[in-house]
């Protein structure tokens, strides 16, 4: 099996499947420079690699992804955001939708990508993540995994636009305005993602979808891709993800929004979240049966 090792992430090519993996463990894969850039080359390579048949996404340790690491008041981001120190919002805005600088459609990429991808979700896979992961082709989850948006709630808008079109409207209105989460059950069950298993089926499970892919010549699987894919562009999905990004950086930017950054850089991360969820009374903030099990590890 060929590793290939990055700072954030590594690859691992194996018959014909490349495995990504979000290798920040200990932060629970939050994102930070230069995982975005990283995971786009990686997806590219796979794509130009004849040898590459089907991509696999997932997270070490105990989650997927927990979204964008925002500590710091996100300043690991500044040279694409502010001008002089101060936040410039056209910077912002021109960033957030260039699909070559910006970090979501950089992960987006896996869409793009004309070869199979599936998302492999344990544990945490919210905000950010959750717009990663459900960007990808099939979507399989343990059952305890939590997927959300808590920047519903606060400091963010949606960004790839997928929890709209993989949702009907009653359902995506509800977790847009609510910001309330989905077990990898309950996300099944709603059409979210294709599949929830117990966590110590999930790595068997996926194996056995990609060995009845890897029986169908890529250049069918390449083709059904596109037929959807441009079915789902023709609804809007660009112009989604055109306004969604936008929107975002205006609501880190808020009066609201600044004082509770300055929250999480003055009180720390977790009293912030714990303004923003405890009323809801979920994600960290909820009963252990509404958490993912920290149990549930993927060894690397």
């Amino acid at each position: 099996m060929a590793r290939t090792m990055y700072k954030t992430l590594f690859t691992e090519l194996d018959d014909g499947v490349l495995t990504i993996t979000l290798n920040r463990p200990e932060e629970l894969n939050t994102i930070v420079p230069p995982m975005p850039e990283e995971f786009e080359e990686a997806v590219m390579r796979a794509s130009r690699d004849d040898s590459v048949k089907i991509i696999v996404v997932r997270g070490a340790g105990r989650a997927f992804c927990a979204g964008y690491n925002f500590g710091e008041g996100f300043h690991q981001w500044d040279e694409r955001i502010t001008t002089d120190g101060r936040w410039d919002p056209a910077k912002d805005a021109s960033s957030a939708t260039n699909r070559y600088t910006s970090p979501h459609q950089q992960f987006f990429s896996m869409w793009r990508c004309p070869k199979p991808v599936i998302a492999m979700v344990h544990g945490w896979c919210v905000g950010g993540g959750s717009d990663n992961a459900l960007s990808a082709d099939i979507i399989i989850a343990s059952e305890d995994a939590v997927i959300g948006t808590p920047y519903s709630r606060m400091w963010g808008a949606y960004l790839t636009g997928m929890w709209i079109y993989r949702l009907g409207l009653t359902e995506a209105k509800w977790r847009a305005l609510t910001g309330e989460p989905f077990t990898g059950r309950e996300a099944a069950d709603a059409g979210l993602i294709n599949e929830a298993v117990p966590f110590s089926e999930l790595a068997d499970r996926v194996d056995e979808i990609v060995s009845k892919l890897k029986t169908i010549p890529l250049s069918q699987l390449m083709a059904q891709k596109m037929v959807v894919n441009h079915a789902y562009e023709q609804m809007g999905l660009g112009a989604v993800q055109t306004l969604g990004p936008i929107m975002d950086g205006i609501m880190r930017n808020t009066p609201d929004a600044l004082a509770w950054i300055d929250i999480a850089n003055t009180q720390g991360v977790r009293e912030a979240i714990s303004r923003r969820d405890g009323p809801f009374g979920d994600y960290s903030q909820g009963p252990k049966d509404k958490r993912p099990d920290p149990a549930h590890v993927i060894e690397v």
